[in-house]
C-alpha cells in the first residue's frame, strides 16, 4: 500500500491506519489483509487456550451498547414510567433513594390496590438491606464488583427477609470491610436473626461482636501445632474473667497494643499529593500523602477508599513508574511522583498457585539451606550441587512425583484426589539426597520444621537465621517452612511478603499499600501486624493502609478519613491530620470511635 513501516502509526494516512486495523480487500500474498482487530476477534473466538484468552483480552474493554445505551431492555419497556421514572431509571437509583422513591410513590385506589402487596415486598427488602449499612449501593450494582463484607450482607438481609426459623447460620468474619458505624447495624441484624429463633454460629475477632455473643468458644492456646485446643467456652461474663485465654487479656485490656509514644512529624517533610480525584463517589478532591510515614485511609463503608488508594494512587504511580497497562481511576496529576521508585501492594493474595510454592521458597531462605546442604562433607565427597536439593530439578528429587510428594488421580465426575507418592512417601527427594544430612536432619525433614525448631537448629548461621528471625517477628513462628502455599491463610500469606519485604536493603523512596491487613487477625497478631508495619517506616519508607480497625488507627502518624457516608453521600476528606487532632472532629464517624479507644489511655 506504498508506506513506510519506519513511519509513526499516527502519523500514517487514515485510510493506511484503517487497512491496518481493520483490514483490506486488496490482495497481498494471494488474499485479502484480515487486519488485526478483526484478527483478534477471531483468534478470542476459536482458542480454546485460557492464557491466549487473557493476553487478547488485555485489548478489550467493555461499553455501553449504542442502541440501549447501557439500559438492556427494548424501548418499548423502557417507555413504561412509574412517577416519570422506567425501570432503568428505578435500578440507578441507591438503595436508600429506591426506598424513599417507592415510599412517596403518588398512587390512585385502583393503583394501590393492585400494587399493595408488590410494594410491601419491595419496601421490605430495601430496609433491610439499609439495615446492613448497604444503603448507597445502587440497585442494578454488578455483583462481580461487590466486595466480599458487601456480598456476604446482602445474603444476610435475604435470610432476614425470608423469616426462617430454626436455621443455624454459619459466618465467617461478617465484619470484613466494615466500619464501626457499619458493624453496630450488622450486630443488630445477627440479633434480629437469632430473635427470630435461629442459631448463629460466627468466626470472628472483632471486638463489639465477641461482646455482643451470647456463648463464647476460644481455641488456642498458639496457632498451628499450638493451638486446636478449647481454652474457654462460655457466657461473654465468664470469658472476662477467665485467666488462660489470651482473647480475654485483651478484653481486659490487660494486654493492650499501646499506642505510639511520640508519633513522626508529617507536616515538615516531603509529600505526593493527587489532584482532582474524581472517580467514583470522589468529589474532585485533592490528597496529600506525607512520606515516610504510617498513613491510615479510613471511613464508612462505600465513602472511596479502595477508589482513592487503589484505583487511583496505586495505578496512577505503577502507570509512571512502570509504565503499567492498567488504566487509573479519573485524576488530573500527581505531585511528588518523582520523589518515589517503588510502589508495591502488599495484599492477601496466595504466595503461589501450587503446592510446591511455600514460605522457604518464597522468602529465599531455601536457596541459603540448599547452599549449606551442598558445602557439607558428604555432598561434596558425592559432587552434590545446591541443585540437588531443590524438587523442582532433575536431579535430587523422586522423578515418580517429580518433586511434589503427592500424585494426582483424576476422578471422573468427582474432584480429583491427592495421594502421597508410594516411592518416597511424600518425602520429594530420592534417597542418595536424603541421606545427607545436617545436625542429623536430612533437607526433607528441614521442610516439615516449624520456622521456631528451624531457628535453633540453624542457630549459627547468620543468613538462614536472619531470615527465619523475620518470618518468627511476624507472628509466624508455627509454621512449617515446605508448608504447601495453598493451605496458608491470606493473613499468613500476607505476613510472609512483610517479611521478604522487611529483608530487603532499606530504600526511602518505596511505597507499600495494604488494604484492610487486619483481615482474620486475633488481637495478639495484629499487635505483630503494626510492629512490622512501624519497622517498614523506621527504614525510611511510607506506608498506607486502609483499615477499620481502631488499634492500627490509633497507631498511625496520619489520618486521611473519608466520607461522611457511603456512595453518593462519600467522597469527601473528613480529615487530614493525626489522631489526636481527628478526635476533635464534630463531622466523622471514625473520629467518634477513636475517642473512646485514645481516652483510654
Amino acid at each position: 500500500m506504498g508506506f513506510s513501516l519506519d513511519t509513526a502509526f499516527k502519523k500514517l494516512p487514515k485510510n493506511i491506519q484503517k487497512a491496518i486495523l481493520y483490514g483490506s480487500d486488496k490482495e497481498i500474498n494471494g488474499k485479502p489483509f484480515e487486519g488485526v482487530i478483526p484478527h483478534l476477534e477471531r483468534l478470542f473466538r476459536q482458542t480454546e487456550s485460557e492464557y491466549l484468552k487473557e493476553e487478547i483480552s488485555r485489548f478489550l474493554s467493555s461499553l455501553p451498547c449504542p442502541v440501549c445505551k447501557g439500559a438492556r431492555l427494548k424501548k418499548e419497556s423502557l417507555s413504561v414510567r412509574i412517577n416519570g421514572k422506567n425501570i432503568c431509571e428505578v435500578t440507578q437509583l441507591s438503595i436508600k433513594d429506591a426506598y424513599n422513591f417507592f415510599s412517596n410513590l403518588e398512587l390512585t385506589d385502583r393503583q394501590k390496590a393492585i400494587g399493595h402487596q408488590a410494594l410491601k415486598e419491595i419496601l421490605q427488602k430495601l430496609q433491610f438491606c439499609i439495615n446492613v449499612g448497604l444503603d448507597y449501593l445502587t440497585l442494578d450494582r454488578k455483583s462481580a464488583t461487590l466486595s466480599g463484607g458487601e456480598a456476604q450482607r446482602i445474603r444476610l438481609a435475604t435470610q432476614v427477609g425470608s423469616g426462617l426459623v430454626g436455621v443455624l447460620y454459619v459466618l465467617d468474619e461478617p465484619s470484613i470491610g466494615l466500619h464501626q458505624k457499619d458493624n453496630d447495624k450488622l450486630l443488630a441484624t445477627l440479633k434480629a436473626l437469632r430473635n427470630l429463633g435461629n442459631t448463629l454460629i460466627v468466626v470472628e475477632h472483632d471486638e463489639a461482636t465477641i461482646r455482643a455473643a451470647d456463648y463464647v468458644v476460644d481455641l488456642g492456646p498458639g496457632a498451628g501445632r499450638n493451638g486446636g485446643e478449647i481454652i474457654f467456652s462460655g457466657t461473654t461474663e465468664e470469658l472476662l474473667k477467665d485467666k488462660k485465654s489470651l482473647t480475654a487479656k485483651y478484653l481486659r485490656d490487660e494486654l493492650k497494643i499501646n499506642i505510639p509514644q511520640k508519633r513522626r512529624s508529617w507536616n515538615k517533610g516531603k509529600f505526593l499529593e493527587l489532584i482532582g480525584c474524581r472517580e467514583h463517589n470522589l468529589k474532585n478532591i485533592n490528597v496529600k500523602f506525607p512520606l515516610g510515614n504510617f498513613i491510615c485511609v479510613t471511613g464508612v463503608s462505600g465513602s472511596g477508599k479502595s477508589t482513592l488508594v487503589e484505583d487511583i494512587l496505586f495505578r496512577g504511580l505503577a502507570q509512571k513508574l512502570y509504565k503499567s497497562k492498567e488504566k487509573p481511576g479519573m485524576y488530573s496529576k500527581i505531585n511528588g511522583a518523582n520523589l518515589i521508585d517503588k510502589v508495591i501492594v502488599v495484599d492477601q493474595s496466595p504466595i503461589g498457585r501450587t503446592p510446591r510454592s511455600n514460605p522457604a521458597t518464597y522468602t529465599g531462605v531455601f536457596s541459603e539451606i540448599r547452599d549449606l546442604f551442598a558445602r557439607l562433607p558428604e555432598a561434596r565427597v558425592r559432587g552434590f550441587k545446591p541443585g540437588r536439593f531443590s524438587f523442582n530439578v532433575k536431579g535430587g528429587r523422586c522423578e515418580a512425583c517429580t518433586g511434589d510428594g503427592i500424585k494426582k488421580i483424576e476422578m471422573h465426575f468427582l474432584p480429583d484426589v491427592y495421594v502421597k507418592c508410594d516411592v518416597c512417601k511424600g518425602l520429594r527427594f530420592n534417597e542418595a539426597t536424603l541421606e545427607v544430612k545436617y545436625k542429623g536432619k536430612s533437607i526433607a525433614q528441614v521442610l516439615e520444621m516449624t520456622v521456631e525448631e528451624a531457628m535453633e537448629l540453624f542457630v549459627n548461621i547468620p543468613r538462614i537465621q536472619n531470615s527465619l528471625a523475620l518470618l518468627y517477628d511476624v507472628g509466624l513462628g508455627y509454621i512449617h517452612l515446605g508448608q504447601p502455599a495453598t493451605t496458608l491463610s491470606g493473613g499468613e500469606a500476607q505476613r510472609i511478603k512483610l517479611s521478604a519485604e522487611l529483608s530487603k536493603r532499606a530504600t526511602e523512596n518505596t511505597i507499600y499499600i495494604l488494604d484492610e491487613p487486619t483481615t482474620g487477625l486475633h488481637f495478639a497478631d495484629v499487635e505483630k501486624l503494626v510492629f512490622v508495619l512501624q519497622r517498614l517506616v523506621e527504614k525510611g519508607s511510607t506506608v498506607v493502609v486502609i483499615e477499620h480497625n481502631l488499634d492500627v488507627i490509633k497507631s498511625a502518624d496520619y489520618i486521611i478519613d473519608l466520607g461522611p457516608e457511603g456512595g453518593d453521600r462519600g467522597g469527601e476528606i473528613m480529615a487530614a491530620c493525626s489522631p489526636e487532632e481527628l478526635i476533635a472532629s464534630k463531622k466523622s464517624y471514625t473520629a467518634e470511635y477513636l475517642r473512646k479507644v485514645l481516652n483510654k489511655k
